[in-house]
């Protein structure tokens, strides 16, 4: 697959990795499908995102989502935040392989569920967003929806069953 040098810089060099002691907000979602687990916390102060830091278990392409949408996101107000999508952390990263679209909708996903996290710790239920990909914590009734890639071993076998792939 052809990476931007955008997606090997964050790839290579992810900025924000880790998790902040005592957050005010969490958000972790999966790929049941390909493997992907995205973590991301948050601190809020004065209704912005004061710092940010992620946790990743996944291929380039999830790894370079994630540093990037801690980077887009730090300093901004939690509306300005839960206002990104998947389409802005696609372009900020020069692209990516259709196959691997679906690793920014588990970045943006990741931040809002720690965004709505907060929310619902601050008693602020109303304000909390819908996913925009309500299945990644749910098993995908799809055979195929796997990117397909070789990845850790993410291809699904042809009979649908668990991969035995190495990972990488």
């Amino acid at each position: 697959m052809n990476y931007s040098d955008i997606v090997m810089d964050h790839f290579m060099n992810p900025r924000n990795v880790g998790e902040l002691e005592s957050p005010d907000g969490i958000g972790q979602i999966g790929n049941v499908s390909c493997g992907d687990i995205m973590r991301m916390t948050i601190r809020v102060r004065e209704e912005r995102i004061e710092d940010v830091r992620f946790k990743t278990f996944g291929c380039g392409a999830a790894i370079a989502v994630s540093s990037m949408v801690t980077e887009m996101v730090k300093g901004k107000s939690l509306e300005e935040a839960v206002a990104i999508n998947r389409d802005d952390v696609a372009q900020a990263l020069g692209g990516l392989p259709e196959k691997k679209l679906h690793c920014s909708n588990l970045g943006t996903d990741a931040l809002k569920a720690a965004i709505n996290d907060y929310w619902r710790k601050t008693g602020h239920p109303e304000k909390v967003v819908p996913l925009e990909d309500q299945h990644l914590e749910h098993e995908s009734e799809e055979a195929n929806a796997c990117c397909g890639s070789n990845e850790r071993g993410c291809r699904q076998p042809e009979d649908g069953g668990v991969s035995q792939g190495t990972g990488a």
